[in-house]
């Protein structure tokens, strides 16, 4: 402050006035002590030089209270941006409180340390210019200025940490500090609640004293880590339960859901059973469910059906097997990867379902493979109690083939303790092999009979098949094809029916035995046909005569569409064949353009499929037109 300056202002104002325009201007301390020399010249009193003198000091002291309030507001302000830059760290609290611990109190590097369950600590993050000092450093319980620090719940801090011997020092430690040159450290307990989580270091390389206003900064920021921690492990305990009830979840709907698994492939293979399905297909669909392979193994070692190859085991294993399997209801495991499961009870000889799976089978996955031992116990009873019943079903069927007049009720009485039905439909097959041996083809033949309800017999080379159906033409096509599989050669079939007479089934055995020679005749071999297939060849062969079905399969739509619209397009046909397949003349002969008779053609196409005009199709249309002309003339 220049001395003219001030002296204008005293010779205008009193100097306490000049005292607190100065503190109103928040002036520096040397104003007010040039102040007080220039009075000093001045013709005050002495006692208005000491009334002066008070009015300064107590104006200095309000102005060293308004820079210690500025301070405060300014540390409360950094304290609040840490507490948010804490909130938006996330997992990097640690980084963020230790960076602003040492730019807010200038420490040369700051740490933070975390108490471990036995009571030592760990260096969990530095920040500063450090060589020495790392990541991870421990210290041991009750050793070094922050151990104590952590004990007494309380900061603690020493000018020169190497010189002071108030606290036990640990040699590691030491050689730390004394590597990065440290001198002054101050540390303070991270605490929440009852809890120390660890403590907050600032260090210097020069001496110092730790004034109270930075103190209680470092342990304002302490705290809010501590809180910000506690509230991040609250977070990740938080998550860390609701992960593992995900998982709980995850594992209770993938139980359930092996579980309705099970039940549905347990009521598949009831139903199977129930149906009637082989033991093949049951097998079949059990191995599915259980994601293996399964054999089915009897005392002897035999096998009577498989859905694959299991690994070799020995006689004593398989033995070990059968005998385990039969001391309890519950599967047993034979090798890491071979399960085992009696067959039920009620069986001729013990026998034993063997699983091979490369999972371990959980309770739920033993529990289908009981019921699968079940069902096919009860598919292998089934099984015996009909190859029992085998020979009085043969000669059923060798009874109902015989040309011999029989009673009809005598006849259905005998198809109803069968389990026939007397009154359904049923087609006769007549399937002869074209190669293979007769064993397996008769083998086949019960089997197939079986599982669809029918009965069978052997006549010459021929299998004679009598089963339930009203479509003898794809009766045929799915027997053949079944047994050209199992015996690797080709299979010619012939089929009549349906028929719901029981006394008729000879004559129907007749019809499908010809059309057999037919096919023969024909030199197509490897094929099945009803008559209904033969065309005109079948309503020769057919002992029913059927011209309207004949005419219907030929000729039907043309005739359904003139019918509708009132139009002639058989007349068109008739005078198309009659012209020798000549547009032209027909046209002439109908008395129209040759465009129309085109235009005909092509919705004839259209009805009848594109290959109508092929030589043989041709000739059944032919044939179908004069017999629907011979019927029209008769019924006029």
């Amino acid at each position: 402050m220049d001395s003219d300056d001030t002296s204008g202002d005293a010779g205008a104002e009193s100097p306490a006035l000049t005292v607190l325009r100065l503190l109103a201007q928040e002036a520096p301390p040397w104003h007010f002590e040039d102040l007080l020399r220039e009075t000093r010249q001045s013709k005050l009193t002495e006692r208005q030089l000491d009334g002066l003198r008070q009015a300064t000091r107590l104006a200095l002291d309000v102005r060293a209270s308004m820079d210690r309030q500025r301070k405060r507001e300014a540390a409360l302000a950094a304290l609040v941006d840490a507490a948010q830059e804490m909130a938006d760290s996330g997992a990097d609290i640690l980084k963020a409180v230790t960076r602003r611990a040492r730019l807010l109190l200038d420490f040369d590097m700051t740490y933070a340390s975390l108490q471990q369950p036995d009571g030592s600590s760990y260096v969990q993050h530095t920040d500063g210019e450090t060589t020495a000092l790392s990541v991870g450093l421990s210290m041991d319980k009750g050793m070094g200025m922050g151990q104590l620090a952590q004990h007494r719940h309380a900061p603690f801090w020493s000018s020169d940490y190497l010189a002071d011997d108030r606290f036990p020092h640990a040699p590691d430690i030491d050689e730390v500090v004394r590597s990065e040159g440290l001198r002054g450290i101050l540390a303070v307990p991270m605490t929440h609640g009852k809890n120390t989580l660890g403590a907050l270091y600032g260090a210097t390389r020069a001496v110092r004293h730790f004034t109270p206003d930075e103190v209680s900064l470092m342990r304002a920021l302490a705290n809010l880590s501590a809180s910000a921690i506690a509230a991040a492990r609250h977070q990740d305990l938080a998550e860390a339960r609701a992960t593992e009830a995900e998982r709980e979840a995850s594992r209770a709907e993938s139980l359930r859901t092996r579980l309705s698994s099970v039940c549905e492939a347990q009521t598949r293979l009831m139903d199977m059973v129930l149906d009637g399905c082989d033991l093949g297909d049951v097998l079949h669909t059990a191995a599915e469910a259980l994601d293996g392979t399964l054999c089915v193994r009897d005392a002897q070692g035999r096998v009577p059906a498989a859905t694959g190859r299991l690994p070799d085991l020995s006689e004593a294993t398989t033995v070990r097997a059968l005998v385990e399997a039969h001391a309890g209801d519950e599967p047993v495991a034979v090798t890491g990867s071979v399960w085992a499961t009696r067959l039920g009870t009620g069986m001729a000889e013990p026998a034993v379902l063997l699983l091979e799976t490369p999972r371990e089978l959980g309770s739920t996955e033993r529990q289908l493979l009981r019921a699968v031992g079940q069902a096919v116990a009860l598919v292998l009873q089934r099984q015996s109690m009909a190859a029992a019943a085998g020979p009085v079903r043969d000669e059923y069927l060798d009874d109902l083939l015989s040309a011999a007049s029989q009673s009809s009720r005598r006849l259905s009485e005998r198809a109803r303790r069968l389990r026939i039905d007397p009154a359904g439909e049923h087609v006769v097959l007549v399937l002869r092999p074209e190669g293979g041996k007769p064993g397996e083809a008769s083998i086949w033949a019960a089997s197939y009979a079986h599982r669809h309800g029918g009965i069978r017999t052997v006549r010459g080379e021929c299998l004679v098949l009598f089963l339930p159906g009203a479509n003898a033409s794809a009766a045929a096509r799915s027997a053949a094809a079944e047994l050209s599989a199992v015996l690797g050669h080709p299979v010619t079939g012939g089929a009549a029916g349906p028929t719901r007479d029981l006394c008729s089934v000879n004559e129907v055995f007749e019809e499908a035995r010809r059309c057999l020679d037919t096919l023969t005749a024909l030199g197509c071999a490897g094929r099945t046909a009803a008559a209904k297939d033969l065309g005109f060849l079948g309503l020769l062969l057919s002992d029913k005569n059927d011209v309207d079905g004949f005419v219907s399969s030929a000729v039907g739509p043309v005739l359904d569409y003139d019918a509708r619209r009132s139009t002639d397009l058989v007349g068109t046909l008739e005078a198309y064949f009659t012209s020798g397949g000549s547009p032209t003349r027909a046209a002439q002969l109908l008395h129209v353009h040759t465009n129309t008779v085109m235009r005909r053609l092509d919705r004839i196409g259209e009805l009848l499929g594109p290959s109508w005009q092929d030589p043989a199709n041709a000739l059944e249309i032919q044939l179908a037109l004069r017999l629907q002309r011979v019927k029209g003339s008769v019924h006029r």
